[in-house]
């Protein structure tokens, strides 16, 4: 009895096992996904172009920025020279430049494992104000569901950036009708995509 309890105990941990292993395996797919989208939508690279990164927090309404998905897409967009400027309302400036200054295997593990010393990215900045650098941007990524991105003033941001100009919505904060009215191309989780831009590599 006891040895057939634990043949079934060994099979239902290998089964969990591997359900959380193919929810990594997704939730990572989808962040490479976001990334490729920014980089395929503008024009196949982000090399030396200025992203506009609104929200690092894993949700709205708090500094928490364990196990958030932000930190690996920056991470991708970092990797392919692009110039980040990231803006959170309640995540510090310290505090993004250390979990983007260490690995991945660092940043899920608890504070003290992580290393005290940050390294500074010359292709990023933390601004205290999601208008301060819109001017010569080329992309606005909203990745964290903050309301107050609801109410930003986005003609304001889009007559600031460069031209065409492009935001990419993975929380479904925005208006997508208004963004396109305004001017912006939209790439909104979920929404259907600008004519245009479907057949991009990252549309599939």
């Amino acid at each position: 009895m006891n040895f057939f309890f634990s043949i079934l105990l060994l099979d239902l941990l290998m089964l969990v096992a591997n359900y959380w292993r193919q929810v990594v395996q997704i939730n990572d797919y989808q962040k490479s996904r976001f990334v490729n989208r920014v980089v395929s939508s503008t024009f196949n690279t982000v090399l030396g172009k200025k992203i506009i990164v609104l929200g690092f927090a894993f949700k709205k309404d708090t500094g928490d920025t364990r196990e958030t998905p932000v930190i690996d897409v920056c991470h991708g967009l970092l990797g392919d020279k692009a110039h980040l400027a990231i803006y959170d309302p309640q995540v510090t400036k310290d505090q993004i430049k250390q979990n983007l200054a260490t690995s991945k295997f660092d940043w899920v593990h608890p504070q003290h494992l992580v290393s005290a010393g940050v390294t500074e990215k010359t292709n990023l900045c933390v601004i205290k104000d999601p208008y301060e650098t819109a001017k010569g941007a080329h992309g606005v990524c909203i990745l964290t569901e903050w309301n107050e991105f609801k109410s930003l003033d986005y003609q304001k941001i889009y007559d600031a950036m460069e031209k065409p100009v492009f935001i990419f919505d993975g929380r479904n904060v925005v208006n997508v009708q208004v963004m396109r009215k305004i001017g912006f191309i939209v790439y909104s989780v979920g929404k259907p995509l600008d004519d245009w831009i479907k057949d991009l590599p990252a549309a599939a």
